[in-house]
């Protein structure tokens, strides 16, 4: 089964690839790292505006352009080609998208319209104290008070959760564990976590009796699909950082000499290169495989999911690793894009559930199809 872009598709990789090779350079990153808001606000104004990729995948009925998660993939592909530090992530890919996987009509139609135009940004609480997607450990309880709810607790690792106007929670209630949308998020305390990777921005999240309204019936497989969101949405963005390091690593050794002769022209490095490259193929087919099964609602979508967040975040281990010693001593310098190449891989490999524990995870699914 093929995943290559359609013609469609292609135009608009095109698009968001042409706008962020003009406004997303090496330069431009480091200085929207140095701002008050660690992103371009310009440059997510003009992908909204000119391309509406905060709303590619949320229906139309909610503001959204219609496209499906399909389209979603390739966009974050992009954006991690690019190492552009933006809310795509962790507000469009993430969050909205577990509002949407929770089936409150209302919710979505109250909430969306603003994510999908770009002025509204949102965030997914989920981590347990340890740092994982584990919902029956995690540190925010749900009270009832009649029909009112209130959160308590803390959580860590909420990407984008410093300037999200709009959180949604998973929550510890007495029937299980379920999503929340928080009512009040200016009540919530917040504090900046320093991270590896600087295009990532962290927080930790504190509730004290935070006024929230329930999403959806609370069915738990909602988890499930939220957690395959979230890993398929990081693949995506680690097979496209996975891409860009490679592409930066051939170009150098076309043009480094030594001995007179291009490093590429010898053969240890093109077998070293050519591995780099299956590694790369291989990583943006199981992302797309991944997108695909959740677009289409494939019974195995969380299972696909699961193994390319693992495929995905070994590749960029291997391809950064080995971009940092095929350029050599450059490559560790703040000047050089390899380390922000590396440092994306440490802090997304660990992201919602590190390789071993994602293999671990799909082996029983995976043994059960030989």
């Amino acid at each position: 089964m093929s995943f290559e872009p359609d013609e469609d598709q292609q135009e608009l990789v095109a698009l968001v690839r042409g706008i962020l090779s003009q406004r997303a350079d090496s330069a431009a990153t480091r200085r929207a790292l140095e701002s008050d808001q660690r992103f371009d606000a310009d440059l997510w104004r003009l992908l909204c505006e000119e391309i509406g990729i905060a709303g590619m995948a949320v229906p139309e009925e909610h503001g959204g352009a219609g496209f499906t998660l399909r389209e979603a993939q390739l966009a974050l592909e992009e954006i991690g080609y690019a190492l552009a530090p933006s809310p795509y992530l962790g507000s469009v890919a993430i969050a909205a998208q577990a509002i949407l996987a929770a089936g409150d009509a209302e919710a979505s139609a109250r909430l969306l319209p603003g994510i999908a135009e770009g002025s509204s940004a949102a965030a997914l609480v989920w981590a347990d104290p340890s740092g994982r997607f584990a919902p029956d450990h995690i540190d925010v309880h749900a009270e009832a008070d009649g029909e009112a709810w209130t959160l308590t607790g803390t959580a860590g690792f909420v990407l984008d959760g410093l300037p999200a106007d709009v959180l949604v929670a998973v929550a510890r209630t007495a029937d299980g564990p379920r999503l929340f949308e928080v009512l009040d998020a200016a009540a919530v305390a917040r504090e900046d976590d320093p991270t590896m990777d600087q295009t990532l921005r962290l927080a930790t999240l504190r509730f004290d009796g935070v006024p929230a309204r329930p999403l959806g019936d609370g069915d738990p497989a909602v988890l499930d699909d939220v957690r395959a969101l979230a890993l398929a949405a990081v693949a995506a963005v680690q097979a496209g950082t996975a891409a860009r390091a490679l592409d930066d690593t051939v170009a150098y050794a076309q043009q480094r000499v030594q001995f007179g002769r291009p490093i590429g022209s010898f053969q240890a490095l093109k077998h070293r290169m050519a591995d780099l490259h299956v590694r790369v193929e291989v990583a943006r087919t199981a992302s797309r495989a991944a997108a695909d099964a959740l677009a289409s609602g494939a019974p195995d979508r969380a299972e696909l999911a699961t193994i390319a967040k693992a495929v995905c975040s070994e590749a960029l281990t291997r391809v950064a690793g080995e971009m940092i010693q095929l350029h050599g001593g450059i490559a560790i310098t703040w000047e050089h894009d390899a380390h922000l190449v590396f440092k994306r891989a440490h802090a997304l490999g660990t992201l919602f559930g590190t390789p071993r524990e994602l293999r671990a995870a799909a082996e029983p699914w995976a043994l059960a199809r030989l």
